[in-house]
């Protein structure tokens, strides 16, 4: 009698922790990973910081490679073999092996589709152009980084005022090449609130990147096959090289394929343990709808962590264990030069219908004691609701030391702690460290 299987479409986060979890929670199961493309487990989240030089060696972003998990966990992972269809009603994959051109079936008992987020690719005039880049893969890191080394652009446009586009216009910077961001937006970063979004913007400014926020591209001037300019209505950027962050989508579309139902911004709808209304087929990570625990409604965000658990509860229900994913609240954290930025739980402009009643706080205050030498300014940001004083959300800008209170206030927000609670926190106080009165207990 043949072992089960189980054939999971994807080779990165969310894969390939459900694939090292069900191996370590039965020995038996076969398992095959299908990524396309070349690589799988890397540190996607580690690509500015290598196209910035900081890292300097590639492999540094390798977790691990396809040999290592057929070697140490038995895992088969496949690079560059496409999952092009599913056949629920035969239990079988349609694959294509990219680098012997051909087609083949393989049959699964359990089915993880864990196929992540793809960039959102803007249909602009002239966007096919040389020298247009995003930055999704590592096959992308590597482009650019390349393209820095030996091209060496003066003039770079940023397509985008998100993470993307804040994270790789820090990376520019650090080869001194001339970066502006276009974003329509008003203020960078619409993950947190506009009054708190300015200080962002006022620190990119200060690292000399040039904003014009408030403007969407139109388009691209292309002389001979490459790009030569970004067109906004207000003004055209020349550009040696442009970066599209215009942002992320959950890349459902075998899902859709087979007519699994999909939810907020296309993503493929599961239950709390990962399974999809097909029987044997499961979905995990950025592919996939979740809940913002705040308010209890559909959500969805592309977060590396957020993958990896549920990839660990996905792999623990395949293997016939009990592991549930509650949801999130979607904190994030990310830095640009000097300025550190982190948020958690919703913020105002979630709030604008309504529903909520609530009141928001904000303190400018210091990272660490003022007269200590890496003293830092650091504004922090709470919205809690009217009556019950339960935190919403949070959001913090500031110098290095700043952002890693998000944890804080992520923990008060699992404990549903009111800002009461929260301003009776037993926090540590040393100069080198905080202020007495730490900022999250003055805001609160």
């Amino acid at each position: 009698m043949s072992a089960e299987r189980l054939v999971i479409v994807g080779g990165d986060a969310a894969a390939m922790t459900a694939a090292s979890q069900a191996r370590r929670e039965r020995a038996g199961l076969e398992i095959i990973a299908l990524e396309k493309g070349n690589y799988v487990s890397y540190a996607a989240c580690g690509i500015p910081y290598y196209v910035g030089g900081v890292i300097k060696d590639f492999d540094e972003l390798l977790i691990r490679k396809p040999e290592e998990f057929r070697q140490k966990q038995n895992i088969e992972a496949r690079i560059r073999h496409e999952v092009l269809h599913i056949r629920p009603d035969e239990g079988t994959v349609v694959i294509r092996d990219l680098e012997g051109n051909r087609e083949y079936e393989e049959s699964y008992d359990q089915l993880l589709i864990a196929t992540g987020a793809k960039a959102v690719w803007p249909p602009l005039p002239g966007i096919d152009a040389e020298g247009i880049y995003s930055v999704l893969s590592l096959d992308d890191a590597k482009a650019l980084r390349k393209v820095l080394e030996h091209d060496r652009p003066a003039r770079v446009v940023i397509v985008g005022g998100g993470y993307i586009g804040l994270e790789l216009a820090e990376a520019f910077r650090l080869w001194d090449v001339d970066v502006s961001i276009v974003g329509r937006a008003p203020e960078l970063l619409r993950s947190i609130d506009p009054d708190m979004g300015a200080l962002v913007s006022a620190a990119l400014t200060k690292m000399g990147v040039h904003l014009h926020l408030g403007e969407a591209a139109s388009g691209f001037e292309v002389s001979s096959g490459r790009v030569s300019a970004v067109v906004t209505p207000e003004r055209t950027l020349p550009a040696d090289l442009v970066l599209v962050g215009a942002g992320m989508q959950p890349n459902s579309d075998l899902a859709k394929e087979i007519g699994l139902p999909l939810g907020v911004k296309d993503t493929i709808k599961v239950d709390d343990h990962m399974r999809t209304p097909i029987q044997n087929i499961w979905a995990a990570g950025d592919c996939v709808e979740t809940v913002q625990l705040i308010t209890g409604e559909p959500y969805w965000v592309s977060l590396a962590a957020v993958a990896s658990k549920q990839g660990r509860v996905a792999g623990t229900n395949i293997a016939g264990g009990d592991a549930f994913f509650p949801g999130t609240f979607g904190t994030t954290i990310t830095k640009a030069g000097p300025i550190e930025i982190a948020r958690t739980g919703i913020q105002e402009t979630d709030l604008s219908d309504g529903r909520i009643p609530y009141a928001t706080a904000r303190a400018d205050a210091r990272t660490c004691a003022r007269y200590y030498p890496t003293s830092e300014p650091l504004s922090i940001k709470l919205i809690a609701e009217v009556g019950s004083g339960r935190l919403l959300g949070g959001q913090i800008v500031g110098g290095a030391g700043s952002a890693m209170r998000i944890n804080i206030l992520s923990t008060a927000l699992q404990a549903r702690m009111t800002i009461d609670q929260v301003a009776s926190l037993d926090l540590a106080y040393a100069p080198p460290f905080s202020t007495t009165w730490d900022p999250v207990l003055l805001v609160a």
